[in-house]
């Protein structure tokens, strides 16, 4: 049984890939295991442990129900995050490895197939060494093979430095992964056919609102207050209310933190549905389409044909 009760599937055991850790690979790794549909690639890559389920809950287990094959690509563990209600933190290296932990059982109840920590420290990602943080994230693209990658936007939700500098790194990433010249001798260049960022409109912004009344960060001195978006900038809206309660079965498998989520207890469930049952995008670019059409599939355009190994 899982966080809060979800039976699990044995196909839905995520494999861990603990891969860099500051730029020393540890281990890749490289089991098989069984897929229903091996052109429908998801990756998710995002910052600290509970950002799969708070952010994109709902598309993961959407999209791992569907059969494609999600993975997660952490950049830090959330060392510096909550502990529950303790007033003393026990340590990052505690914390860590809790948050990382968590993560995986958040993971199995979603049906993501692999996680993988980068290894960076929380609140420092923005200090990472760019090059290096961003050849790392092209490999892993590579060795997954993603046709779509879901992040942050340049905004990071709310500015918080470390969502907004995975943004970056990623989207440098995707243009690394299909750079021929890059590792030209160990790995094979993949492209990525479709980016997207995650945000939200107002109504979804409304409940966020109700519930954790603001959502801010401080930044050298300086507020930054989350927003929502404008209708006309949501290029890709999914109905994943079928979801909503996976998702946030996920949401409260990281304990660690849910002294910060309590308000979310309160909510009745049509405001859970209107947070985790419809998640909306903006697709910063595509190989495969266009238009202002709204699109209600992140594979929309995308055909087996298009996704031969190259």
């Amino acid at each position: 049984m899982a966080c809060n009760g979800h039976s699990l599937n044995k196909m839905y055991q995520p494999i861990i890939a603990y891969s860099f850790v500051m730029g020393q690979r540890i281990y890749l790794s490289k089991q098989s295991y069984p897929m229903e549909n091996q052109s429908r690639k998801l990756m998710a890559i995002v910052a600290h442990p509970d950002d799969e389920s708070l952010g994109l809950g709902g598309t993961l287990a959407k999209y791992a129900a569907e059969g494609a094959e999600v993975s997660v690509l952490m950049a830090t563990k959330g060392e510096r995050g909550r502990f529950g209600t303790a007033a003393v933190s026990p340590g990052m290296e505690v914390v860590g490895k809790t948050r990382g932990q968590e993560l995986l059982e958040a993971a199995k109840v979603l049906g993501i197939k692999q996680v993988r920590f980068l290894g960076y420290i929380d609140g420092d990602l923005d200090q990472a060494p760019a090059k290096q943080i961003i050849e790392e994230i092209a490999l892993h693209i590579r060795d997954l093979q993603p046709a779509v990658v879901l992040s942050f936007g340049p905004e990071g939700a709310y500015g918080h430095p470390d969502h907004i500098a995975i943004s970056q790194f990623t989207t440098a990433a995707i243009l690394k992964a299909a750079d021929a010249g890059f590792d030209p001798i160990s790995s094979l260049p993949h492209t990525v056919l479709k980016l997207y960022n995650i945000l939200w409109s107002k109504p979804i912004w409304d409940v966020y609102q109700a519930a954790f009344k603001e959502l801010s960060t401080t930044v050298d001195g300086k507020k930054r207050l989350a927003f929502p978006y404008p209708e006309w900038m949501i290029t890709t809206q999914l109905n994943t209310e079928q979801y909503w309660e996976t998702a946030w079965a996920a949401i409260q498998c990281h304990q660690t933190q849910m002294a910060i989520y309590q308000n979310l207890d309160q909510l009745t469930p049509a405001q859970h549905k209107v947070l985790w049952g419809r998640q909306e995008f903006y697709r910063v670019f595509s190989l495969v389409n266009g238009g202002r059409k709204k699109e209600r599939d992140l594979f929309e355009g995308i055909t087996a044909a298009v996704l031969v190994p190259n």
